[in-house]
């Protein structure tokens, strides 16, 4: 996979996270990028979710 392929993965995966989680600013999710943990916390300071919840919804989106 070359680095267009990469990012266009990242951007496909950054619209269906907004698209569950309309509540995430473009800026969070780019400070997050590639740090699922930190994107995790985030998703979950305002969700109030559990991490292992969120965990599992954003698998899920990685997987489809």
């Amino acid at each position: 996979m070359n680095k267009d392929q990469a990012s266009g993965k990242w951007d496909e995966f950054n619209a269906k996270l907004k698209q569950k989680w309309g509540k995430l600013t473009d800026d969070e999710v780019k400070q997050a990028e590639g740090n699922m943990d930190e994107l995790t916390a985030k998703i979950q300071q305002k969700y109030g979710d559990s991490k292992e919840a969120i965990a599992k919804q954003i698998n899920d989106l990685k997987e489809k």
